[in-house]
């Protein structure tokens, strides 16, 4: 049976690199769409216009804040070589372009370069004792993004959730797709952007919606439970820079992304 995230990430040809998409409230936060399940979206688009096979980076900007429904995807490719291809994606609602993405795919199981990895993966506890996600917030806001997934947060990450937040601005987890689907790279541009942000870890409560996201895919994700990690240091003006990075079954880095984000509906204290 075809996964949540492959229903919910589809596309449709309509022609001269045209889409129709359908956004599904089951990736939302609150009522609006998260935005690394619309990068997804986008990229699954870009996928079929290029030769290459999998998303090496990808920018986008959030110009408008998607609603569930449908959705129309325009795809121009820029270049095409023997490594890499590039591609600019514009999804629309209505008459308003929601998102911008500049992509560039390549093949990721061909890599032959040199490898010399100086950072660990995160140190989590075992899964056994790790705490699992809630898709009901402190606020009585529902979040059906946490129910796609399994989630499993080191202790340490949960202290925002009972209002005792660390101020280390970090959030780790073990995670993976709920209905047992395996990670692969289109998976990996979604969950970069999946875990709570970290700048609840600071005492902060509010909207953190996106407003440029980058995510660099580095390697195909083994089967398994995948470490996810998400950091902020510098809440400055309202806006927050947020640094992730997701580590495979193998302790294999296979994503990193940073983001930068505006915190509205401020709810804390300020430091």
């Amino acid at each position: 049976m075809t996964s949540e995230f492959d229903q919910d990430t589809a596309v449709e040809p309509l022609g001269a690199g045209a889409y129709r998409a359908q956004i599904t409230p089951r990736w939302n936060i609150g009522d609006k769409p998260n935005g690394g399940y619309l990068l997804a979206v986008a990229l699954r688009a870009a996928a079929v216009e290029l030769p290459m096979p999998h998303p090496f980076t990808a920018t986008a900007h959030y110009l408008r804040v998607a609603d569930p429904g449908s959705a129309h995807l325009d795809v121009e490719v820029v270049k095409t070589g023997r490594t890499h291809a590039t591609a600019q994606v514009r999804l629309h609602q209505g008459d308003a372009e929601v998102l911008r993405v500049l992509t560039t795919f390549g093949d990721l199981a061909g890599l032959d370069g040199p490898s010399q990895v100086t950072a660990q993966p995160p140190p989590l506890p075992p899964i056994e004792q790790c705490v699992p996600a809630a898709a009901r917030m402190p606020d009585g806001s529902h979040v059906a993004i946490v129910e796609r997934f399994d989630v499993a947060f080191d202790p340490a990450s949960v202290g925002w959730f009972l209002g005792k937040p660390s101020g280390a601005g970090r959030m780790s987890a073990w995670m993976r797709l709920a209905d047992g689907r395996q990670p692969d790279p289109l998976a990996l541009t979604l969950m970069v952007d999946a875990l709570p942000p970290p700048v609840f870890d600071l005492g902060a409560a509010g909207w953190v919606p996106t407003i440029e996201l980058t995510a660099h895919v580095r390697a195909v994700p083994a089967p398994g439970w995948l470490r996810v990690t998400a950091a902020t240091r510098f809440l400055q003006g309202g806006y927050l820079e947020e640094d992730a990075e997701i580590w495979d079954a193998t302790g294999t880095l296979v994503a990193q992304s940073r983001q930068l984000a505006r915190l509205t509906g401020w709810r804390g204290s300020q430091h």
